[in-house]
């Protein structure tokens, strides 16, 4: 009986008007005439139709504020960026004043200290934007190498030499007319724009964006810090000494110390959580573009480190530069970027500036042989058997004869002939590519 008129309109049903079963059970379930369910079909998918137009249209509107908000924020970062640079080469300048580079450094920092604070993207716009990060990147980088190269002019000791009680010598510590902050020689500000007007006087022109509320970053960057910094390794050549004699290399040979401390610097650079994570992500790189990228970064750091020992700390930035581009395929002839990784990017490119900056401020504060001495350390306790380290040759002689009793039927042909691979791996194993070494570690012949 329930079937004999439509559950929906009430019509009875008869050759003109047939039933449609709306139930699981064809026979004895509700039914109703075929222009009812047509009907309401039409007006779902209308309704559906109208909330994807609306969200569509609130979508463009968001990605259209979006796209300027992230414009004048890139804006920003990159005019500081270009400030940054152009400080690091009128530093190197030796007809730029010392006293010069120290208040183009001082405006420097007040306008790193005044960047924005990254802003967040709409919930409607929810892919990572590799823009900012990459911008954050290089300004991070800029401002670092400005630092350095202006530290080794002793900025600040100049500005402390130069302090006079006569009046007209203390004129060149006062700050233009209109600028505001603070002014004492430990903690200095000069504001967001001082930087592009220091710079027109050197015929450089940089457009300033418009003028930007104090972000969070300002306290942390002015904080008052203290005018006498401790030793970061006191008794730093002892202690190493001491522990390298049982655990490590003898680091009393040149050779041996620069190589340990260069393998020390690639395994900071590698042997990190932020590369872990990546390295489970999707698209990550597998343990033959790491073990190509290790040998790489080590050969570049022990050039770095050679060159810092009469150019100064500045120099290692040649090292960050290629160990943390995005853009570059690592070494062995792996396809693998960092801008196409999932995972912790940003952190494994900070973790690679960091370490970095601490081995320069080790150098400026104990000298280039401490710093050799830490990074040595470190890589007794990261990568003691490592390419570059003093056991190397003995892991190449065990590995070979492991290789040679092994099945050898799936391994890539570049390891076909045992004495062209021993030579490679004693002196280049990256030149036998990241399938060849990705297949002996994965076989633990190289850890």
């Amino acid at each position: 009986m329930e079937n004999l008129d439509c559950c929906m309109c009430g019509a009875p049903f008869g050759d003109e008007l047939g039933a449609v079963p709306l139930g699981a059970d064809p026979e004895s379930g509700p039914a109703g005439c075929h222009p009812c369910p047509t009907r309401l079909v039409a007006r779902a998918r209308e309704a559906r139709d109208a909330a994807l137009a609306r969200s569509a249209e609130q979508t463009r509107k968001d990605a259209e504020a979006w796209e300027s908000v992230r414009e004048q924020y890139l804006a920003r970062l990159d005019a500081v960026r270009q400030a940054a640079e152009e400080v690091t080469e009128l530093t190197g300048n030796e007809e730029t004043p010392p006293l010069r580079v120290t208040w183009l450094l001082m405006s420097l920092e007040s306008a790193y200290a005044w960047t924005p604070d990254a802003p967040e993207s709409p919930p409607s716009i929810d892919h990572e934007d590799y823009l900012l990060t990459n911008a954050e990147i290089r300004l991070s980088s800029a401002v670092i190498t400005a630092r350095g190269a202006v530290a080794d002019r002793l900025a600040h000791h100049l500005i402390n030499e130069a302090r006079s009680e006569e009046p007209e010598m203390r004129e060149e510590l006062n700050c233009p007319e209109g600028c505001s902050g603070r002014h004492d020689i430990p903690n200095i500000d000069c504001g967001p724009g001082t930087v592009f007007e220091d710079l027109q006087r050197h015929c450089v022109t940089i457009e300033e964006p418009g003028q930007l509320p104090r972000p969070s970053r300002y306290t942390a960057s002015h904080a008052v810090r203290s005018e006498e910094q401790a030793p970061l390794s006191p008794g730093l050549e002892e202690r190493a000494s001491i522990a390298l004699a049982h655990l490590g290399p003898d680091v009393s040979h040149p050779e041996v110390l620069l190589s340990a401390a260069a393998a020390g610097l690639a395994a900071e650079a590698l042997l990190n959580e932020p590369l872990d994570a990546i390295r489970t992500a999707p698209g990550g790189p597998d343990a033959g573009d790491v073990f190509a990228q290790g040998v790489d970064l080590y050969r570049r750091a022990r050039r770095a480190l050679v060159a810092a020992c009469d150019g100064g700390p500045e120099r290692l930035g040649a090292f960050t530069a290629v160990a943390s581009d995005l853009d570059l395929p690592w070494a062995g002839g792996s396809h693998f970027t960092l801008r196409a990784a999932s995972g912790p990017v940003a952190d494994f490119v900070q973790n690679i500036e960091e370490q970095v900056w601490k081995t320069q401020e080790l150098m400026r504060q104990q000298g280039w042989h401490d710093a050799l001495l830490h990074r040595a350390f470190t890589a007794v306790f990261k990568t003691t058997h490592h390419f570059g380290m003093p056991g190397w040759p003995t892991v190449v002689e065990v590995a070979m004869e492991r290789l040679a009793s092994l099945d050898r039927a799936s391994e890539p042909p570049e390891l076909a002939d045992l004495s062209a691979v021993e030579a490679a791996l004693l002196q280049e194993p990256d030149r036998l590519g990241v399938n060849a070494l990705g297949w002996l570690v994965r076989h633990a012949l190289l850890g």
